[in-house]
């Protein structure tokens, strides 16, 4: 009858009735979004060249084309992270910010190439220095301080977004200072409408450059605002109760209305702003860690940061926002080949909700963890083994000097083979840090199972 039941310690668990999955994307939707992207680049050249922007100064007529591409690729970015759900469930959170980490490159080095050639460009017809006239087109040209403060915003977060410098980051910092390439596209649309020929050179260019700024800007309005707040007010959604894991673990148990209409599948994250106090408006991605119930969540976090830390004092009854939900790995991948799990640490989360959907005799999970006492979750794991015939085996035991994903003595060849001996028919779901996936990805393409049949996915910021 009802989907809460009680473990033995105590704790609290979700199981019981499990409501239907939401529909798996169109596979379409992946071609037909890169598609889109490579006709809006061929779409911004073609109207140049149509209106003649060929015919200009050599180098003025580069600058306007790169300025005109570094436009239509800023937009492109701000598309890919508006969470579009239908694009979202398609390529994955993770792919998507590598494209917008790539496009955003791209972007900016074409607007880089776009001051400096367009002030070579007038200053060559003027007769002028290089100096004095990129001084005068700032001064004098309507909208173009503006547009110099965005430029200098947007190559202020490119640079943050450089991997050795997001590392010195806080999360919550990176993010933070992230929306504010926002606002330099904000900035650079005046100047771009009052100065920018190429914006009003003809009907076509006029509708095609406000339709993309408009399909951005909406995109953003109903998908990064509307859709979450919209989500966070229907579903009302609470904290019921923190319970203790493990050292430096807990679990969040939440309620709401009408959850059975929120369409998140086990395996997803949302981004979470627990209304506690201060500090409440910087998001945080946590998976689910157990399969959704009609008027139950959970989450699971781990102590690493300011923002997982005061996860703990969460008193029951406060509200929460969500964002999400996001993420692709779900079963909605599954082949239906006998699954194999594989996780590390606190990527036990996303394992464990997996379960839910895809725990079956013929279900293997490879659990690494420093020592068994430290395994979270082992009572219901031990408890889905007796239930439901699941093999759960932990792999325990100090890290490996030989930079394997094993621990030390089990770290030689051929090991996964010898622990999971029919790997090679089966398909793999795995979550962990990184560097310890590609790790495990290399073993188990060396054990023989084929890349299509190897599953997992990144928190990427």
């Amino acid at each position: 009858m009802n989907e809460i039941g009680t473990l033995a310690s105590g704790r609290v668990r979700l199981a019981g009735r499990r409501r239907p999955p939401p529909p798996a994307p169109r596979r379409w939707w992946r071609s037909a979004s890169w598609a889109a992207g490579a006709a809006s680049v061929l779409v911004v050249i073609v109207l140049w060249g149509r209106d003649g922007g060929y015919r200009d100064e050599p180098l003025t007529a580069l600058g306007r084309v790169t300025g005109l591409l570094g436009s239509d690729l800023l937009l492109l970015q701000v598309l890919l992270m508006a969470r579009i759900p239908w694009v979202e469930r398609s390529f994955g959170q993770d792919a998507l910010a590598r494209a917008h980490r790539l496009v955003g490159f791209g972007s900016c080095w074409l607007m880089l190439a776009h001051v400096a050639l367009i002030t070579a460009g007038y200053a060559r017809t003027g007769g002028d220095d290089i100096l004095g006239t990129g001084w005068d087109l700032v001064v004098t040209y309507p909208g173009m301080l503006l547009a110099t403060a965005g430029t200098l915003l947007l190559v202020l977060v490119v640079v943050l977004s450089v991997r050795a410098a997001r590392r010195r980051l806080r999360y919550e910092s990176w993010h933070l200072l992230h929306l504010y390439a926002y606002l330099g596209v904000g900035l650079a649309l005046p100047h771009q409408l009052w100065t920018g020929a190429d914006f009003t050179a003809s009907a076509a260019a006029t509708v095609y450059w406000w339709g993309l700024y408009s399909a951005a800007l909406l995109a953003v309005a109903v998908f990064r605002l509307g859709l979450p707040l919209w989500r966070s007010a229907y579903h009302r959604l609470r904290v019921d109760q923190v319970v203790a894991e493990a050292p430096g673990v807990v679990s969040v148990y939440l309620r709401g209305h009408r959850l059975d209409r929120l369409p998140v599948r086990a395996g997803q994250f949302f981004l979470w702003r627990f209304l506690d106090g201060p500090g409440w408006s910087r998001a945080h991605p946590y998976t689910l860690s157990a399969g959704p119930a009609p008027d139950t969540l959970r989450i699971t976090v781990k102590d690493l940061g300011d923002g997982s830390r005061r996860v703990r004092s969460l008193r029951p009854g406060t509200r929460v926002l969500i964002e999400g939900p996001y993420g692709v790995l779900t079963a909605g991948r599954s082949n239906g080949r006998p699954p194999l799990l594989i996780a590390a640490g606190v990527g036990i989360t996303t394992m464990r909700a997996l379960l839910d959907d895809l725990a079956a005799p013929d279900t293997v999970l490879l659990y690494r963890v420093r020592g068994r006492a430290e395994a979270v979750f082992r009572a219901e794991l031990d408890d889905l083994g007796r239930r439901r015939g699941v093999r759960v085996v932990y792999l325990d035991g100090p890290r490996s000097r030989h930079r394997s994903w094993l621990p030390a003595g089990l770290d030689a060849p051929g090991t996964v083979r010898r622990i999971v001996p029919d790997i090679a028919v089966r398909e793999a779901y795995l979550c962990g840090p990184p560097a310890w996936m590609a790790a495990v990805r290399a073993d188990l393409r060396a054990a023989g199972l084929p890349a299509g049949r190897i599953h997992s996915e990144e928190f990427a910021w």
